[in-house]
């Protein structure tokens, strides 16, 4: 009997490395396929790609499986980054690596692999994902601490349909002792953390170069100037680090910043009770539901509102592309740009852009 053909999207991490290995262990033919989605080097000039991909050579010479390097650059320029910009730019704070899976991972990736002849696509990912008659249900990972639905939560039945997730019973500790007893070159490899494009950067460094800087002041709601700030685009709602403006006279607690007026260029800070940071629901358009639009329009279930967030209770009502979801308690700095994410006790439902914060 032929061997079914699985593609595995290899970054050169540990995760990648070992659903390779797992997979070739359960008897499929296995393909490693390495991405290329950034051109730009690291601040001491070295391309982190060529060193990924070194690694990726390393880990599919030792399973003895073919292996291929594919550069989708231009994909990720025109449909990742050109829509970073540009939320940054209206003042927002975007999520680069939901694009990145919509609209490469499970894009131009999966077309790439399907040319190769492959039955099947994996990646690394921690979730899971259940086939049945032709839906497709993306679940949770056993490992919550690493569950990564968040991320997947923009995929279509037609981008899950031939996928595998071979780290869904998984946690991270166990995959690094599978990666280590086999030998291979990733096993302790530190994690990648933050937008992949960025690195090590410092992030106003590396938005400078993109979008110039508009400096404004820093204000009070009573109208108090406390300082300057560097362009709204830097600023997320809530954040305490990097304003720059200790040391007022009279003043307890620590700054946070409460709203950023983008048409004159104002940002407001207050401090002591964070009572204004709280919000009580928000307002979605156009979800992306999995597998299904919900046949109810009014329902009950869990959301997050960042990734490393536990599960909130919140109340949904569906009016046609208008999503209104209502918080069982209180949230804090919730963000527009960001997503809302939407769980039941095993899947993962869906989710859309945060468009409005509701007080």
């Amino acid at each position: 009997m032929e061997k079914k053909k699985v593609v595995v999207g290899m970054s050169g991490g540990v995760d990648s490395s070992v659903a390779a290995l797992l997979l070739k262990e359960q008897g499929y033919d296995v393909i490693g396929l390495f991405m290329k989605n950034w051109e730009e080097d690291d601040l001491d000039g070295n391309c982190t790609a060529e060193s990924d991909y070194a690694d990726v050579r390393r880990v599919c010479s030792l399973l003895d499986i073919p292996y291929y390097g594919v550069n989708f650059s231009k994909e990720y320029m025109d449909r990742v980054f050109a829509y970073f910009l540009d939320e940054y730019k209206k003042g927002r704070t975007p999520n680069p690596d939901v694009l990145c899976n919509r609209e490469i991972k499970f894009g131009p990736f999966k077309k790439y692999a399907e040319d190769l002849g492959a039955d099947h696509i994996a990646t690394g990912h921690y979730c899971g994902i259940r086939h049945e008659n032709g839906v497709h249900y993306l679940l949770k990972a056993k490992d919550s601490n690493k569950d990564q639905t968040y991320f997947l939560n923009q995929l279509s039945q037609s981008q899950l349909d031939g996928v595998l997730f071979p780290l869904q019973d998984l946690t991270k500790p166990e995959v690094r002792k599978i990666a280590e007893e086999n030998g291979l070159a990733t096993a302790e490899k530190k994690d990648s953390t933050g937008i992949c494009f960025i690195g090590e950067r410092k992030f106003r460094q590396f938005l400078m170069n993109y979008i110039p800087a508009k400096e404004g002041e820093i204000r009070t709601y009573d109208g108090r100037v406390l300082g300057k700030h560097y362009g709204l685009m830097y600023y997320t709602i809530g954040q305490r680090k990097g304003l720059d403006i200790g040391g007022q006279k009279n003043d307890a607690g620590r700054w946070f910043v409460i709203e950023k007026d983008i048409p004159n260029n104002i940002l407001y800070v207050a401090h002591g009770e964070e009572d204004r940071l709280y919000s009580k629901g928000l307002v979605s358009y156009k979800c992306n539901w999995i597998p299904s639009e919900p046949e109810k329009k009014q329902f009950e279930c869990f959301a997050k509102f960042r990734y490393r967030q536990d599960e909130q209770k919140v109340k949904v009502n569906i009016t046609d592309n208008r999503i209104e979801v209502e918080f069982a308690e209180r949230q804090r700095a919730i963000t527009e740009g960001q997503f809302v994410v939407f769980y039941d006790e095993e899947k993962c439902l869906g989710g859309g852009v945060i468009e409005e914060v509701v007080f």
